[in-house]
C-alpha cells in the first residue's frame, strides 16, 4: 500500500509543478541606467575613500527606478526631501527611491566594500 501511495505522489507532484509559471519564467537582464561613487564615511558626510572604509553608493534611474520604485510601496506618508510638490518616496530596508516631477524616479542603495553589508547609499 505504501508503495503504491509513494508511486502516486510521484507522478502528481511533478504534473502539478510543471504547469507553475515560476517554473516557465524566463526573464532577461535589462540596460540599468546608473551612477556610482566610492567613498567612506557617511551617506551624509562622505570623505575620500580609505585602506579600511571603502563604500560604494548607486544611484539607479529611468525605467530600472521606475520599476523598482513600484515595487517598494506604499508611498512614505510624511516624509519629504525636498518642498517639490508631487515628490514622492518609498523605501524598503536599505533602498529607498523617489519620485520627482523635475527629474522623474530615482533610486538608491548602496554597500559596504569591506564587509558586504547593504546600506542606503544616499541620504536626503
Amino acid at each position: 500500500m505504501k508503495r503504491i501511495l509513494i508511486a502516486a505522489w510521484l507522478c502528481v507532484v511533478p504534473t502539478a509543478y510543471a504547469g507553475s509559471d515560476s517554473i516557465d519564467w524566463h526573464e532577461k537582464y535589462k540596460l540599468l541606467k546608473a551612477t556610482y561613487l566610492i567613498y567612506s564615511g557617511e551617506p551624509d558626510e562622505r570623505a575620500a575613500p580609505t585602506r579600511t572604509d571603502r563604500k560604494i553608493a548607486i544611484i539607479v534611474e529611468g525605467d530600472a527606478a521606475r520599476e523598482v520604485f513600484e515595487s517598494l510601496y506604499p508611498d512614505a506618508k510624511g516624509v519629504t526631501c525636498t518642498t517639490e510638490q508631487g515628490e514622492r518616496l518609498r523605501r524598503k530596508g536599505d533602498v529607498w527611491c523617489s519620485y520627482r516631477p523635475s527629474d522623474g524616479y530615482r533610486c538608491f542603495m548602496g554597500f559596504n566594500l569591506r564587509n558586504g553589508q547593504p546600506h542606503s547609499g544616499a541620504s536626503c
